[in-house]
């Protein structure tokens, strides 16, 4: 393995969709970039889920906003990195049980709707028409935005990391880092590179990162298996949407299969206790899956924050700047987290106030927030 630059103007740890974006927009506007990945590009949190970008998050117009414009990169994304991203759409379907979440939601559709989200209010009978294994009886209402999309969370990183490159940018993969100095000095097992500037984008390793920094950024690790079960003889031939339940059971169409999610074991929680747990829900919501067996999928971290929104800004007392804490929400977020990172590396005013979105939220009254 060839040894690092000495030198770079910006080194982005992490090689998710996050840490390219990133890469490729500050290679994009000029300023010298290295990327290093612990593994293999998108080996993280962008290949944990349910691979579904979608504009609308329930109580947070924040998030929404950051999602809206992220969407329209992607339908741009082909045309400008030459990637395809198989966008299709599919809607997202949000299930209300009981008056206070139909309630929450008419408070908040005039801040969802003021961000760009395409969202309104649905009877229980037309949940059940857009996704006709909704079993009626047990919706009161839904919420239903069209603008959500299956994607393919690997060619996302892929577009990225070619457009990166393409812009001068050095991705290295399989370089842990192992250090941070006080001057900027990264350490690495292929060597060691001085930064005027360091991102971290690490996912669910950022905290151990940002520690190597003395940067305090408060990400924990959550682990989430995703499941496959058998579609019924009734289910329809399109596409079902992405459909949520209060419960935070979570269903979509995969190939001729249907993806579920819900989590993980609870502590103390075994791994078929929990499994019995998804299935009871499951059959209750969804009659028709009543009694079908659930199979491993695939599992992982996702990196979460405290208030399930992610942290994007920089440390006051040095040039350390953070993305993380997307709680399994990078791939809805990552083209407009990029552009907030790169406009602050230049220090230009950005498109959206980033104040909310700094760790003073979380860390009120700590020298160590930025």
């Amino acid at each position: 393995m060839s040894r690092l630059p000495e030198r770079t103007e910006a080194l982005v740890i992490g090689g998710g969709v996050i840490g390219n974006s990133i890469a490729c927009l500050l290679a994009e506007a000029g300023v010298g970039t290295v990327l290093l990945e612990r593994g293999a590009l998108g080996s993280g949190s962008s290949g944990t889920t349910a691979g579904v970008v979608r504009t609308y998050f329930p109580g947070n117009a924040l998030i929404s906003s950051l999602a809206v414009r992220s969407l329209a990169a992607y339908h741009a994304f082909t045309e400008r990195t030459g990637t395809d991203l198989g966008l299709k759409r599919i809607g997202l379907l949000v299930l209300f049980s009981d008056e206070e979440q139909v309630q929450d939601f008419r408070h908040t559709q005039a801040a969802q709707q003021a961000a760009g989200v395409d969202v309104e209010l649905v009877t229980a009978a037309e949940a059940a028409r857009l996704n006709p294994l909704v079993d009626e009886r047990t919706v009161l209402a839904a919420a239903w935005a069209p603008e959500a999309y299956a994607v393919d969370p690997a060619a996302i990183v892929r577009g990225y990391a070619t457009a990166a490159r393409q812009a001068g940018a050095v991705l290295r993969t399989e370089t842990p880092v192992t250090g941070i100095d006080p001057d900027g000095r990264v350490h690495t097992a292929a060597g060691s590179i001085r930064a005027d500037t360091i991102v971290c984008a690490a996912g669910p390793w950022a905290g151990t990162v940002a520690a190597m920094a003395d940067v305090q950024l408060p990400v924990a690790t959550y682990p989430v298996e995703m499941l496959l079960t058998d579609a019924p003889g009734s289910a329809p031939h399109d596409a079902l949407p992405m459909t949520m339940h209060p419960s935070s059971l979570r269903i979509r169409s995969w190939g001729d299969r249907i993806l579920v999610g819900m989590g993980r074991p609870a502590p103390e929680e075994t791994r078929q206790t929990w499994l019995q747990r998804v299935s009871r829900h499951l059959g209750t919501t969804y009659p028709a899956l009543a009694g079908k067996g659930l199979e491993h999928g695939w599992s992982g971290d996702l990196d979460v924050s405290p208030d399930g929104m992610a942290f994007i800004g920089r440390d006051r007392s040095r040039p350390f700047f953070y993305a993380a804490g997307f709680s399994g929400q990078g791939l809805c977020q990552a083209p407009a987290a990029g552009e907030i990172i790169r406009d602050l590396v230049l220090g230009k005013e950005s498109w959206i106030d980033t104040a909310g979105l700094s760790t003073d939220r979380c860390l009120s009254g700590s020298a160590e927030a930025g």
